[in-house]
């Protein structure tokens, strides 16, 4: 900590974001002047093999708001590698990530940080699935779909954690530490992944109600994605979960 003030890295994977992360940066750099007083805060943009402007945008914030902004670039593509590398170099207290889109409402942000910071949990989790929280402009395709993959990671586990796909989470710099160097997964997966292994190996884990607004221009693919966390599960569940050095 900083003078006694946590300091946390919020990172935002991108791929060919050039139009959406001025929109997002904008919005996030005023919530965070503005109601993340209490920690030292930096947003991390993770380029992964972006093909378009992504990366010289957000090196231009960094300029401009004097390190409040910080760019990296991975030329390999996967969400999950992006987050792997920018929360493995980071030196924060806490690490977090949002998706670029910005579904989830920031006022979960510092709710999301205080429960690790201040209430002692190792991981926080924003959930679209428990009380408390409120989902806007679903389709019942993708509502089913996340229920019934979180419910078949219940059966296979016997987790307690409610929302594994939700794109809002934190982690202590001691489970990052911990977690990160056993996952495998590069893409989309990487979040059940930490989450199970957390819950598994006695991480405490923080659901958090979240306001999300489902984005229509998504370009996660609903059915090539499930098909690869179900491989993933698999080998979890028969492959063994990865012991951790606490």
């Amino acid at each position: 900590m900083s003078g006694g003030m946590p300091t946390i890295d919020i990172v935002i994977p991108c791929l060919n974001e050039e139009k959406q992360l001025p929109l997002s940066l904008d919005k996030l750099l005023d919530f965070c002047k503005q109601h993340m007083g209490g920690y030292q805060w930096r947003i991390v943009v993770a380029d992964n093999g972006s093909s378009d402007q992504t990366h010289s945008i957000a090196q231009e914030y960094g300029l401009r708001t004097g390190g409040l902004v910080q760019a990296i670039r991975l030329d390999q593509r996967g969400r999950g590698r992006a987050l792997r590398k920018a929360w493995s170099e980071s030196k924060a207290d806490v690490v977090c990530y949002m998706d670029v889109d910005l579904s989830t409402d920031l006022e979960a942000l510092p709710k999301l940080a205080d429960a690790i910071a201040k209430d002692g949990f190792d991981i926080a989790i924003g959930s679209r699935l428990m009380k408390g929280s409120k989902v806007e402009r679903r389709t019942l395709k993708r509502e089913i779909t996340s229920r019934g993959y979180n419910l078949i990671i219940k059966t296979m586990f016997f987790t307690r954690f409610s929302d594994a796909q939700c794109g809002f989470k934190g982690l202590s710099r001691a489970a990052a530490d911990a977690i990160l160097p056993v996952t495998k997964d590069t893409g989309w997966f990487l979040d059940s992944e930490i989450l199970i292994i957390g819950e598994r190996r006695g991480f405490k884990i923080k659901d958090v109600p979240v306001h999300w607004v489902d984005d229509p221009d998504t370009r996660v693919k609903v059915v090539q994605t499930a098909w690869r966390d179900m491989k993933g599960l698999m080998r979890l569940r028969f492959g063994g979960i990865p012991r951790v050095r606490r």
